[in-house]
């Protein structure tokens, strides 16, 4: 190709290739986010790739034949370098929706691992004389396995995170982000709880339903009110709140996901309280109030809390209702 004298840059010329250190960036040519993190190189959000390529184009079309370098910087100061944003930020969450397709199933079969895994136990060291579908109709052997199907799940959960996806903040990823004032979500879901069982009183619920066979001795009470405000909500909360909320979200929107996710949480529910459309629904506020302050706090950790003082507050009522659970008659009349 020649070059007439006009196509030259102005000033003097050094034989001495720059450095690399030295190098002069030259605009529409981003280096990775790796390399400007080494550098030092100021970042400016929200810059994407669509910015870089028009920036491209343009040092491409000008008159020069040659990218726009040394022209474009004034006072012989070097212009600023726009890199791409992370790949971490277009990626969040780093799970996809057959993440959570694999979760649920996962889910099922931990249930099943568990609870025969608390079942062969029983039978072993409880029941020796007793079949195994006795066994399996006993409440403490299903809370048990329920619980152990809880750290198996959780425990996936942290190696889909941390190892299959790359990010080994396991909290951040999930927008733990604790809140500042605990006491306000205690309240929250005090009040909430208050709020939601007087609603009830308006909606047809059944005098029996499938969840007050657990209720049937202290010890099973006591076991249930446990898992209730400890591993159920927090498990719970994780799912729903952490892991689909979001990937509803980057899809359809905050306001479908909020619903869809409520809807989810009523559902998982249903079989405890035969679908009856009362109890159903009590649920679905109780999944919409809670995915809302997901959406709006961006803390998986606030509905934990809400979600355990819910559940907490409703457990004292039980046991003051029934004498310390001594008198769980009570409850059906």
């Amino acid at each position: 190709m020649n070059l007439s004298p006009d196509d030259l840059p102005e000033g003097p010329t050094s034989t001495t290739s720059p450095k690399p250190a030295d190098a002069v960036p030259v605009e529409g040519r981003a280096s990775s986010p790796v390399q400007a993190e080494r550098t030092g190189a100021p970042v400016r959000p929200g810059v994407g790739l669509t910015e870089w390529s028009n920036s491209a184009e343009a040092s491409s079309h000008s008159g020069s034949g040659f990218p726009l370098a040394a022209s474009q910087f004034s006072n012989g100061q070097p212009a600023e370098l726009v890199p791409a944003a992370p790949a971490a930020a277009w990626n969040d969450p780093a799970w996809n929706g057959w993440d959570v397709v694999r979760l649920m199933l996962l889910t099922i079969v931990a249930l099943f691992v568990g609870v025969f895994t608390v079942l062969l136990i029983a039978r072993w060291r409880v029941y020796p004389y007793a079949s195994l579908g006795e066994i399996a109709r006993i409440p403490l052997v299903v809370v048990a396995g329920q619980a152990l199907a809880y750290l198996l799940i959780l425990a996936y959960m942290y190696v889909l995170v941390t190892r299959e996806r790359g990010r080994p903040n396991f909290l951040a990823a999930i927008h733990w982000n604790w809140p500042s004032n605990i006491v306000v979500y205690v309240l929250a879901g005090f009040i909430l709880s208050l709020a939601l069982q007087a609603v009830a009183h308006f909606l047809p619920i059944p005098r029996e339903l499938p969840i007050d066979s657990f209720f049937r001795t202290p010890a099973e009470a006591w076991a249930l009110g446990i898992l209730s405000v400890t591993l159920a909500p927090l498990m719970e909360e994780l799912f729903f709140r952490g892991f689909l909320y979001p990937v509803l979200a980057r899809r359809l929107g905050v306001l479908i996901a909020v619903l869809i996710t409520a809807l989810g949480f009523a559902l998982l529910h249903g079989a405890q309280l035969m679908f009856s459309w009362g109890p159903v629904l009590v649920i679905f506020l109780v999944g919409l109030v809670l995915t809302m302050v997901r959406a709006k706090t961006n803390s998986v950790a606030a509905g934990v809390i809400i979600h355990m003082a819910y559940n907490g507050t409703i457990t004292v009522a039980m046991f003051a209702a029934t004498d310390g659970f001594r008198h769980l008659e009570k409850l059906n009349q």
